[in-house]
């Protein structure tokens, strides 16, 4: 698709060019021109008509794949709600039934495996609501996001101790990104806690501060934190883009951000919101 979009630009443009300059040079040398102001407005108007064919050239058929690709995606999300609620609709009738360890065990990891399914799905439906240019700001709890965030990492991590103390707060944002904002955090916390086993979360008043035990990091190693596929840590599971995606939905939402670490010590991050009606 795209090696023929590209064929057909070029020889266009080519054709285009060459036109072009042929009736610049006919005009100049074989016609005398008694008003040159003509000649310019035609050329003009010549130019301006070309390139919005090659614009359109290029990028109808760019929109259309787009506008494809994000209906089979809706359509995709649309039919994994079902199984999704499936699952766990039925986890929940069989956690009522069963009695023995092992398959508490088995139904639990089922229940897991499902939540990271209902996550992703989540992922996948704010990100095309973000495509579509969709306003997802909404009035929430933060303290309920944050005890939500933390049940599901309690899932994830169940030799982690999360040191909860939470006032309430009520504010306006986008609720997935300020939820991707979080669990960003308190991941990075738990990757390089060491072995401390151990993340304390503050919201107090209208900052929430989340604090590890673990690594921590120098002030040269602070300085690189937010650049794209940057680790700390070569040896720490990832990729090294949460915290410059972090950065960016923090400058674009106004929420102020900052990092306090020292080595062997630990990280603590600040998120500082803006409090409702303010």
């Amino acid at each position: 698709m795209f090696a023929s979009l590209r064929l057909n630009i070029f020889i266009y443009y080519f054709v285009t060019v060459i036109f072009f300059v042929g009736g610049l040079y006919y005009f100049t040398t074989q016609v005398t021109v008694t008003n040159i102001y003509i000649l310019a407005v035609t050329l003009l108007c010549f130019v301006i008509l070309s390139g919005i064919f090659i614009s359109k050239l290029a990028v109808d058929p760019l929109q259309e794949y787009v506008q494809n690709l994000q209906s089979l995606s809706k359509e995709t999300l649309h039919e994994l709600n079902l199984p999704v609620s499936t699952i766990k609709t039925n986890t929940q009738m069989l956690q009522k039934i069963l009695s023995d360890e092992k398959s508490m065990k088995r139904l639990g990891r089922i229940q897991s495996a499902c939540s990271m399914l209902e996550e992703r799905y989540n992922e996948l439906d704010y990100m095309i609501k973000m495509q579509s240019r969709e306003d997802v700001s909404e009035q929430f709890s933060l303290k309920e996001l944050i005890e939500e965030r933390v049940t599901f990492f309690r899932t994830l991590y169940p030799q982690m101790a999360f040191d909860l103390h939470l006032d309430n707060l009520e504010v306006i944002s986008d609720r997935k990104g300020v939820g991707k904002v979080i669990d960003n955090i308190v991941d990075n916390g738990v990757k390089y806690s060491n072995q401390s086993q151990r993340i304390k979360i503050r919201l107090k008043e209208s900052t929430l501060s989340i604090e590890d035990f673990g690594i921590g990091m120098d002030k040269v190693e602070l300085l690189h934190i937010f650049d794209v596929y940057y680790q700390s840590n070569s040896t720490v599971q990832g990729f090294g883009i949460g915290l410059s995606m972090v950065k960016r939905f923090c400058d674009k939402n106004s929420i102020g951000l900052n990092f306090d670490s020292t080595p062997c010590r630990g990280t603590k991050v600040e998120l500082q919101f803006n409090k409702l009606g303010f």
